[in-house]
């Protein structure tokens, strides 16, 4: 800018970026076998095209361009067996990612007499990034049990203090307060009464929500007890009809995942009476070789996994993922609208 005249200078315009051909692009995303074959094939036709050129009169001519193909044709035929050979480590590579991303972390690449030094190299890193995984992953479930356990523990000592402590003031409060109603004037009688009720709602709701904190009947008489005491507190609120099928489920399951399965059978209890309006709910305990499921279908109206995933109102879905993931376990939410729900989680017991 220059006496008063502002300037402005157009930068130089990009020349637009290369692209190959498609029948270019094509051929370079060929496999590295058919590559070479072709290389050679064109080198052989190249080479019997010079022979015919520059002896094609000679007497030796036919014996010569045939002795040159065949020679060259043995050298497309070797270069094919080694290359085939060199690359075989590289499906072991492939299957070995396969199989780590279907879950199987015990996967290994193993050793392979073809492999050259540098194939071998990459195919042990990959096994000492799989061993660190597996170590971390060791440490994960440890840490996931003491947290699990951490967090039960201090929802017991709440539980146990609105129960022991509260309740009790509560329940005391109700026996003062009838012990004055009786000696007091029929006016003061009825707000005492009034008082009472109170009162004992106040104590209904504290017993209510210390066992909605920690249900102690989960320590004392184990998973099976403790979901049919959510069943039949369910049946009581009037609101679902909720059965509990666990046999041969015997009493040893291990704190941590007697927790994880009781809280995702919590939620999606919880869930099926506020959103679903459905009607009946089942709630299926079975065990497996290590394992321990929980199954919990509803006949309500369903909804679309994907879209409450993405909203997330209540996070209830992301919890429950959540927590079964802490203890390596593996939770499969399967609903659509007007089929009902069916929330199924396993766990391992060994893990835990």
């Amino acid at each position: 800018m220059a006496g008063g005249t502002l300037e402005l200078r157009m930068a130089p315009a990009r020349p637009p970026a290369w692209r190959a051909p498609r029948v270019l692009r094509g051929l370079l995303r060929a496999p590295l076998v058919a590559k070479i074959a072709g290389a050679n094939a064109v080198i052989a036709l190249a080479a019997g095209g010079v022979t015919l050129v520059a002896h094609g009169t000679h007497p030796g001519a036919a014996w010569m361009l045939t002795t040159g193909l065949g020679a060259l044709l043995v050298s497309v035929l070797v270069n094919l067996v080694l290359v085939h050979l060199a690359l075989r480590p590289l499906g072991a590579l492939e299957r070995t990612a396969e199989r780590v991303w279907r879950g199987d972390l015990g996967a290994r690449v193993p050793s392979s007499p073809l492999a050259d030094r540098d194939m071998a190299r990459v195919g042990r890193t990959i096994n000492l990034l799989l061993d660190s995984l597996n170590d971390d992953r060791a440490r994960m479930g440890r840490l996931a049990a003491q947290v699990i356990s951490a967090q039960d523990g201090e929802r017991s000592r709440i539980a146990r203090e609105l129960h022991d402590s509260t309740a009790q003031t509560l329940a005391g409060l109700m026996f003062q307060l009838s012990a004055a109603a009786r000696d007091a004037e029929p006016a003061q009688r009825e707000r005492l009464d009034g008082l009472k009720d109170m009162a004992a709602a106040a104590l209904e709701e504290v017993r209510t929500l210390s066992h909605t904190v920690y249900p102690r009947v989960l320590d004392d008489l184990g998973l099976v007890a403790a979901l049919e005491w959510l069943a039949r507190r369910a049946r009581e609120r009037g609101v679902l009809d909720v059965s509990v099928k666990a046999e041969g489920v015997g009493g040893d399951v291990p704190h941590a995942a007697a927790s994880v399965l009781y809280g995702v059978a919590q939620e999606a209890l919880r869930n099926a009476e506020r959103h679903s309006d459905a009607a009946a709910v089942e709630i299926e305990l079975r065990g497996g070789p290590g394992t321990m499921t929980i199954e919990v279908a509803d006949d309500g109206c369903g909804f679309e996994v994907a879209e409450a995933e993405k909203r997330r109102p209540g996070m209830g879905l992301f919890t429950m993922r959540e927590r079964v993931a802490l203890v390596e376990g593996r939770l499969t939410v399967d609903s659509a609208l007007g089929a009902g729900t069916r929330v199924v989680a396993t766990v391992p017991l060994g893990s835990t």
